[in-house]
């Protein structure tokens, strides 16, 4: 008959390996960094998805790619054969005309940062993240590859066309 130290080896290994496997393909939390102003407009002013997103990425994550590893993917950012981006923080403020800005802080290794910025793509943000926002990519830190992209609430920004002759 089995001790109980016998059952204990049996069943604990697999436990434990499973703990291990899980412990392996945690993602972490990503943080939120925000002033108060900024926390009161992501409360008045946020959008369905923008509150997804935090919702998403602000707990632990088992068996992923990265935080929002198939959203990267959906948008044509993951360079074939390399590393997703990883979703370092989000930044959430007020902007000057009472809007909110809301910023996905990537480290982006392999994806370089003209296929981030590509118009097309800027414009596809819109439609991905949106309604209801304006998004542009902006250059948090070139040596740590950090890139961002910005939704911004509040109606279309008409981009002026410049007049051909």
């Amino acid at each position: 008959s089995l001790s109980v130290s016998g059952l204990g080896f049996v069943y604990g290994i697999p436990i434990f390996l499973a703990g291990a496997a899980l412990k392996y393909a945690e993602i972490e939390p990503v943080p939120v960094f925000s002033t108060a102003a900024g926390e009161a407009i992501f409360e008045s002013k946020k959008t369905d998805t923008i509150e997804k997103i935090k919702q998403d990425v602000t707990r632990h994550r088992y068996g992923d790619e990265a935080h929002l590893d198939t959203t990267v993917k959906k948008l044509g950012l993951v360079v074939p054969g390399k590393d997703y981006p990883q979703l370092r923080e989000l930044r959430q403020e007020e902007t000057p005309e009472g809007e909110l800005a809301f910023t996905m802080v990537w480290q982006s290794i392999d994806t370089p940062y003209k296929m981030w910025a590509d118009p097309r793509r800027v414009k596809k943000y819109e439609t991905f993240f949106g309604p209801g926002v304006n998004a542009e990519v902006v250059k948090i830190d070139a040596e740590q590859r950090l890139v961002g992209v910005k939704l911004t609430t509040g109606p279309k920004k008409v981009v002026e066309e410049e007049e051909t002759a």
